[in-house]
């Protein structure tokens, strides 16, 4: 019992010393790295009730949620990601926008996922979300924001992956594919299984042509070349539309200087279904999960009652702490000074931490 009493649980652990020191600075930096961008501090509560995350707002599923019952019965959800509570706060305190509302948060999630996985259930994120400007130009601006923090903190090698739904959505529709049979082919596609893929879609009844086009999707990317592939390939308006909003995104990238971290990837799925347009990702050299993600999701604020486009993004704090680690980034370290006393020279020594705390100087007494 004792010996239990030193340990975390699978999925969580204690960061201290000088880890959480680097740690801190790093998230310093992005914090005002958002503020540059006019985006306004939100803080939203760590568990909500458990509607705020179900299967219609089209969040996290529900075997990955950590559950827990009040006092009075109801069903809480430790947050597993912080779009969705942003959404709901909107609703009820925001109710006339008379112009795009910038709003930025930093907190823990929690995601209760197989330890066997290798994730740590429970992680530090910073986002923003642009809430009522559904224009190219704000997708443009939260992938530039992202980009911009992560090169502000020291990260050099990574790259955003942009996706675009609607492009999948596109071809389904043209297709004839369900609702139920898209979603499971969504998951097939994101996890790049081209078998189970093809077994569905021959289950479905799809035709061969339709097939080789949902199938082919897997292999539309790369550089802005592979946009122009993928207007080839569609054969329906919706997903060519969709092409030609990621042409226009591209262009005022290349406004913000930041188009050498874009590449694209039509194949790219997420599992927070309410997305409902351009989707990304940020890889980085030296870390297997995504360190950053985000996309446009215009039907999430009608699930609160207050129907408003909205893109956003949240970077995860810990992966990219990872990154920063294996790319040997340099994060300035504090340095503390020591001023030593014993009982006669109390008074000098604290009257010398004073004046250098004043200064801005970290100081520790130290007794002798």
């Amino acid at each position: 019992m004792k010996n239990s009493l030193l340990h975390t649980p699978e999925g969580v652990r204690d960061i201290y010393g000088e880890e959480y020191a680097r740690k801190l600075w790093v998230e310093d930096v992005i914090r005002k790295q958002f503020g540059l961008y006019g985006y306004e501090v939100i803080q939203t509560p760590t568990f909500e009730f458990f509607d705020v995350f179900s299967r219609e707002v089209g969040t996290t599923p529900s075997k990955d949620l950590f559950k827990l019952i009040d006092g009075e019965g109801n069903t809480m959800v430790l947050r597993p990601d912080f779009t969705p509570g942003v959404t709901r706060c909107v609703a009820k305190y925001y109710h006339n926008l008379s112009e795009p509302l910038r709003l930025c948060y930093q907190g823990n999630t929690y995601t209760n996922t197989s330890s066997l996985q290798g994730k740590q259930k429970e992680v530090t994120e910073m986002g923003v979300e642009l809430i009522g400007d559904e224009s190219i130009f704000a997708e443009a601006e939260t992938i530039a924001l992202a980009i911009e923090s992560l090169l502000a903190v020291g990260l050099k090698e990574f790259q955003i992956s942009i996706g675009q739904v609607e492009y999948f959505k596109g071809m389904c529709e043209a297709a004839g594919i369900n609702d139920d049979t898209e979603l499971k082919l969504r998951d097939f596609i994101s996890e790049k299984n081209i078998f189970g893929a093809e077994n569905l879609l021959v289950e479905a009844g799809i035709s061969e042509e339709h097939r080789n086009r949902l199938i082919n999707i897997n292999d539309l990317f790369g550089a802005i070349d592979i946009l122009r592939s993928a207007k080839k390939q569609a054969d329906n308006k919706r997903s060519i539309k969709a092409v030609e909003r990621l042409l226009a995104l591209y262009e005022i990238l290349c406004h913000y200087r930041v188009e050498k971290y874009v590449a694209f990837d039509l194949g790219m799925l997420s599992k927070y279904n309410y997305y409902t347009s351009i989707i990304f990702k940020c890889f980085a050299y030296g870390v297997g999960d995504v360190i950053a993600r985000g996309g446009r999701y215009d039907n999430l604020l009608k699930q609160f009652g207050k129907p408003a486009p909205a893109v956003g993004f949240g970077l995860i704090i810990d992966d990219l702490m990872a990154a920063l680690n294996r790319q040997k980034a340099e994060i300035p370290e504090e340095s503390i000074i020591s001023v030593i006393y014993n009982d006669d020279n109390f008074q000098d020594a604290l009257a010398e931490a004073r004046v250098l705390r004043k200064e801005g100087r970290s100081v520790k007494l130290k007794r002798m």
